[in-house]
């Protein structure tokens, strides 16, 4: 069965594992304030905090913004992650609709639902392919609102020549088994701002003014037991472990991203004569992460069916959030969304995937015949 996505890991990651266990240090130390120093050199950024998930990193990139009580700006095409982090900081989601061609949030339906009790602007680039961060950013200064950017899909990104991480006031990364650079699991969260650096570094590790590290290593006799508490944070670091594999994974990123963009091309080409298949596009001035190859289709379930018939994994990003029970009391009229989400599948795409994978991928695909209308 070719899968959806497959990680991609080689000696380099093993040395580094191994390099870490047998150094008697696998907490938070050199390895992680390495990563965060590349990282932050990779997309542009002031600062580079690292957590053990995006999901710690949308969380408390809200909290540093101070959303509690208000209503956050976002997309329902997202996984459920994005907008757990606004109800987790006692703030309301407001759904915005989405772009038909990008699958990303709609400028125009963000400036239509902004209040005056509106705290922030929360987007997410989807599939990978960067946000109309001129839009967006020219909205936000014109309320004065800061802009947090779901990059879970977006290492590797670029909009208008600006790497994605370095744009908005925060930019949140995942690292899962599943992501374009995979720590096994673990997130970052990148910003210019030297206060909400700050603050997200106390808050990872209960608030504690000095990290665990930073204590140790000083020699002499100062009281390594002596630090202070402002306010409650939470355990959500990222230990050397997963930053040496995140090391050994920034330093290929761009090969394997550049893998991705091999494939997608090839899917392009095979599939620009199928009526009934709409691929994904990819819009002038940006470069896509392409994390994912997510294509509309008439009758999802049946190539679904079909493909898994002929040991071909597929699935769907995402179900919208404003369909699951939790997020009842904050549904609207989302009509783009609500009309897509049911075409939208999800076909293999990882960088390890092998010339045969690819043509057997494109040869089930292109041999489907849908139920019912057969073009969009």
């Amino acid at each position: 069965m070719i899968p959806i996505f497959r990680p991609w890991f080689g000696e380099e990651e093993v040395e580094a594992v191994r390099e870490v266990l047998l150094s008697g240090w696998v907490g938070p130390g050199t390895k992680v304030e390495e990563f965060e120093q590349k990282f932050s050199e990779y997309v542009g950024a002031e600062h580079a905090v690292s957590l053990n998930s995006c999901s710690a990193a949308l969380f408390l990139g809200l909290k540093a913004l101070n959303v509690e009580g208000g209503e956050v700006i976002t997309t329902s095409l997202t996984f459920v992650a994005s907008n757990h982090a606004i109800l987790q900081n006692d703030a309301t989601p407001v759904f915005c609709d989405i772009d038909l061609e990008t699958l990303n949030i709609d400028p125009k339906s963000i400036e239509a639902n902004i209040t005056p009790q509106t705290k922030a602007i929360l987007v997410v680039h989807f599939a990978g392919h960067p946000c109309d961060m001129d839009a967006i950013g020219a909205i936000a200064q014109k309320h004065g609102l800061p802009v947090v950017e779901d990059a879970a899909h977006a290492v590797g990104a670029r909009y208008k020549g600006k790497m994605i991480g370095g744009i908005s006031h925060i930019s949140c990364f995942s690292f899962d088994a599943r992501k374009n650079l995979s720590t096994c699991d673990g997130g970052m969260l990148t910003t210019n701002d030297d206060d909400i650096a700050k603050r997200v570094k106390r808050l990872r590790w209960m608030g504690i003014s000095k990290g665990t590290y930073d204590r140790f290593r000083k020699k002499g006799l100062e009281k390594r037991w002596e630090y202070e508490i402002d306010e409650v944070g939470y355990k959500c670091y990222m230990n050397d472990l997963n930053a040496a594999i995140g090391l050994a994974q920034l330093s290929k990123i761009e090969a394997a991203n550049a893998q991705r963009r091999e494939t997608f091309l090839q899917y392009g080409h095979a599939f620009a004569d199928l009526e009934w298949l709409q691929a994904p596009v990819v819009r002038e001035n940006v470069r896509s992460g392409m994390h994912a190859y997510v294509a509309r289709v008439p009758d999802r379930d049946g190539l679904i069916a079909h493909l898994a018939d002929h040991e071909i994994d597929a699935g769907v990003h995402y179900k919208p959030c404003h369909l699951f029970n939790v997020y009842e009391p904050y549904r609207r009229e989302l009509p783009v969304t609500d009309s897509v989400w049911p075409q939208l599948v999800t076909l293999p795409l990882f960088p390890s995937m092998t010339e045969d994978n690819v043509q057997q991928v494109i040869g089930a695909v292109t041999g489907f015949q849908p139920n019912g209308s057969a073009a969009f």
